[in-house]
């Protein structure tokens, strides 16, 4: 029954101790409101949080309205909050998904110190960590991101991981626990719902015990990389000495030979920094050439090889984060951004018609290498589908973006014209002609 395998896992994981007080977050969907009938009837003492985030009209309301019902059905406190999400993106400049994780986590903090919770549950599910294995794996990732949601990450638990939606959705029919569906789980828009209603559903019909066949899987990834994470933190200790100014020097010459060096490599800069794959990669071809002073950045941080050794800073805001991109470029990144590179002819272009995020530019009036950097006080550069030159500081005022965000904005420079403000706006000098043949296709994606 899933309530026995619910109170093993809590006992067997120690998830929480029976006199915790437990905050649970539902949003009215069947796994929030299934955990908290679970937690209920195991007698717990919870109280019940949730986030109406004002994204989907009459829809977030009637969630809301049910939860707050069940809630004091069961006599349990029921705190409620509305955030104004859009407010927050344009304040920010991030996604909807980033904005609202922000917005409820730091809500939930609170909440938790306000009143005394010792744990804040979400009711992540086999499934979940099961699509997010998927997701990391076709984006390309370490191992790390093949051990899908951990159980525990501070004060924040996932005490369903264990049960399968199936088993999860069966319990609510027998109990008949009410619940909402919302209306863009159905749709095929999103990576995870791609994977969800189309490729899962095809391996569970390869292999009906799919499900316990990848919990096993990703449990024994997870232990794997504990393991790893034990190994890289003693190498740590060894080849990376620190300055009081947070200036991190890795020695390669202090880590054993017999090991794969880039492999070591990429998990000291993506555990620590915050470094890509693919970034790493490049930084330790670099390395291997001693190709002093090439910089190579993270969200947070850049590096750059000195004398053999790596060289890793916090990025400052005054830092203009610039890089060189060669023809033989593949992807680049810019702050939170990757940005992907491709060239290719007129003929293999459907549409000139492309959303901001992708730039198409007539490739035979670029010279190599191209520059990436942050925009400057007095850049300028000629908007496409005018004649006359405009500074990026006016563009971007006009265009409404906030002020972390133009912190944030790149510009791409050939020589010293820009030919693009990155996800923004081409320059009409570098547009495609009907006199264009060869084209370089740019496209920036968040992270």
């Amino acid at each position: 029954m899933l309530e026995d395998k619910f109170r093993h896992y809590i006992n067997d994981h120690a998830l929480v101790k029976p006199d915790d007080r437990i905050l649970l977050t539902v949003s009215g969907g069947v796994d929030s409101m299934v955990m908290l009938d679970l937690f209920v009837a195991a007698g717990y003492r919870v109280g019940v949080a949730h986030c109406n985030f004002q994204l989907r009209g009459e829809e977030s309301d009637e969630d809301e309205v049910l939860v707050e019902t069940r809630a004091a059905g069961y006599g349990v406190p029921f705190y409620n909050k509305r955030f104004d999400t859009q407010h927050e993106m344009e304040i920010t400049g991030d996604s909807v998904q980033i904005a609202a994780r922000q917005l409820r986590y730091e809500w939930f903090r609170q909440l938790s110190d306000a009143h005394g919770y010792d744990a804040v549950a979400i009711a992540h599910h086999a499934d979940d960590s099961i699509e997010t294995f998927f997701i990391n794996l076709m984006r390309g990732t370490g191992l790390k991101g093949l051990t899908g949601i951990h159980k525990v990450n501070g004060r924040i638990i996932r005490p369903l991981l264990f049960a399968s939606r199936r088993e999860i959705l069966d319990y609510a029919v027998a109990h008949r626990i009410p619940y909402r569906e919302d209306s863009s789980n159905r749709s095929t828009k999103y990576l995870r719902n791609k994977i969800r209603l189309g490729i899962i559903p095809l391996l569970r019909g390869i292999n009906p015990n799919f499900t316990e066949l990848m919990g096993a899987n990703i449990s024994r990834l997870t232990d794997a990389q504990l393991f790893i994470d034990r190994c890289i933190e003693s190498i740590h200790d060894q080849a990376v000495t620190t300055s009081t100014d947070g200036i991190a020097t890795i020695d390669p010459s202090r880590i054993d030979p017999k090991l794969p060096l880039n492999y070591v490599i990429y998990e000291l800069m993506s555990a620590g920094y915050g470094f890509k794959g693919d970034v790493t990669d490049d930084l330790f071809e670099a390395l291997r050439r001693n190709a002093t002073g090439r910089r190579f950045y993270s969200k947070g941080y850049f590096a750059c090889i000195d004398r053999g050794r790596i060289v890793v800073a916090p990025i400052t805001d005054d830092d203009p984060c610039e890089t060189e991109l060669p023809e033989t470029a593949h992807k680049a990144y810019c702050g939170n951004h990757i940005l992907t590179i491709e060239h290719t002819d007129i003929d293999n272009i459907d549409s000139l018609r492309q959303p901001a995020n992708v730039a198409l530019l007539d490739a035979d009036r670029l010279q190599w290498p191209l520059r990436l950097r942050r925009w400057h006080e007095g850049d300028a550069f000629v908007p496409f589908g005018l004649t006359a030159s405009k500074k990026v500081s006016d563009f971007l005022i006009n265009e409404k973006v906030s002020l972390p965000e133009k912190k944030r904005q790149f510009v791409l420079l050939n020589g010293e014209e820009i030919v693009w403000v990155v996800g923004r706006r081409i320059d009409d000098r570098y547009k495609i002609t009907a006199k264009t043949e060869n084209i370089l296709k740019l496209r920036c994606e968040e992270l």
